[in-house]
């Protein structure tokens, strides 16, 4: 085959991936850009979750959520999606100045480093009263 052609063909067989992978949305920057979201990626994680305080990171990597029944949510991102974990006892926490590390104890899970401002430490104390 010539060579002109082959070349022709597989830059032929790469832009038509990229116009699949753009048309189904993969991949791209995953952010949570207001409280919103937030609410309903929670919403999503576990149905019926209503926060009456949320915290977001200033990059929009993750969020920090509280329901009026005092259960703490953690969302992160994970790829190009968020996933969401309610925050027990076995949490693992440690402030530095505005950031608040946050492990669930879950290896899946992983550990996250947020970046909440001033209200870091809110949210560490928080984190030391669940059950």
């Amino acid at each position: 085959m010539n060579p002109l052609i082959q070349l022709g063909l597989s830059l032929a067989a790469v832009l038509f991936m990229a116009a699949v992978a753009w048309w189904l949305k993969l991949g791209g920057d995953a952010r949570i850009r207001n409280e919103q979201e937030a609410t309903a990626l929670a919403d999503q994680a576990i149905c019926g979750f209503k926060p009456v305080a949320i915290a977001l990171d200033r990059a929009g990597i993750g969020a920090l959520l509280r329901d009026g029944a005092g259960r703490q949510m953690l969302i992160r991102r994970n790829g190009a999606h968020f996933v969401g974990r309610l925050l027990d006892r076995n949490v693992v926490a440690r402030l530095d100045r505005n950031f608040l590390t946050i492990g669930t104890g879950e290896r899946t899970f992983g550990s996250i480093t947020l970046d909440l401002g001033a209200d870091a430490q809110y949210w560490a104390s928080g984190l030391r009263h669940l059950q």
